[in-house]
């Protein structure tokens, strides 16, 4: 009797797994759970990027904090999943919070994924406690062009055409060289590419296109809680663009690196780390 006991609640123990499993394999993202903290955090890479870019961050927050480590369908040998689009990123990452029952967490995000937590702090103020963006803005585009409109169907065919049409070793040239405008750590770079080289390239492609017509400088008038940003130096040279674009964005907190290039988790590490952990702490 007793060992039918044991064998159905092991059987009922098994099930609830597999249901676990399952619902998260229905989400868009891979998740990697470190730390034991009773603090969350929430990290989110950037466009193409591998969630191992947060693995110092991690390193130095895991001992206070749960941090879940996001890997996005399509990009950096996660197997694509359906029809990728940043607003339902962003929606499901919300209801991923909500299904684990995580309590308020700081959503960290680089580049596009700083994109997707300011996105995410807009749509469901109630479920974040702070936000950190590291060198992302809230309109890409806006930059070159500040009266910038989004296009309600924007043609992404010309992306997906153009990054299907080129040959790897072509790709990996490409992606060689525009990392090295992005990183100055050359000791990181191999990595990074390698990330884009193990990218499903149709998600490359339509991620890129959406990015390009993304502009929530209006929508972060919506945004409630506490916010860091973080810029690479080149940001001072167009301080008064970038400040407008944060301006409906009340009590954010906007700091530029003192050196180094997009990826500044590796290329100002100690300026870095002093800003994080004096802003979640």
């Amino acid at each position: 009797m007793k060992k039918m006991a044991f064998l159905f609640i092991a059987f009922i123990a098994f099930i609830a797994l597999f249901n676990t499993a399952s619902a998260l394999n229905n989400f868009p993202f891979s998740v990697k759970e470190v730390g034991s903290g009773t603090n969350a955090v929430i990290l989110i890479p950037g466009f193409a990027c591998s969630g191992d870019v947060w693995n110092e961050t991690v390193d130095q927050l895991k001992s206070n904090h749960k941090c879940y480590v996001f890997n996005m369908a399509g990009f950096a040998r996660v197997a694509p999943k359906g029809n990728p689009d940043i607003k339902n990123w962003v929606e499901q990452i919300a209801l991923f919070i909500r299904e684990n029952k995580i309590d308020r967490p700081v959503i960290i995000g680089h580049s596009l994924g700083g994109v997707m937590a300011q996105w995410l702090a807009a749509d469901y103020p109630q479920l974040v406690s702070k936000i950190v963006v590291v060198d992302a803005l809230p309109c890409l585009p806006a930059i070159a062009n500040p009266t910038f409109e989004t296009k309600q169907n924007p043609d992404c065919g010309q992306f997906v055409s153009g990054f299907s049409a080129m040959d790897d070793k072509s790709f990996y040239q490409m992606q060689k060289v525009g990392m090295a405008f992005m990183l100055s750590d050359t000791g990181k770079l191999e990595s990074v590419v390698q990330w884009s080289m193990h990218s499903d390239r149709s998600t490359m492609a339509l991620i890129y296109c959406q990015l390009l017509n993304t502009d929530l400088r209006s929508k972060i008038k919506s945004v409630k809680c506490p916010t860091l940003v973080m810029l690479e130096p080149s940001f001072k040279a167009l301080q008064s663009s970038v400040e407008d674009q944060y301006k409906n964005l009340k009590g954010a907190q906007l700091h530029y690196a003192d050196k180094g290039l997009h990826f500044i988790m590796y290329d100002d590490k100690a300026w870095y780390f002093e800003q994080l952990k004096n802003f979640i702490q």
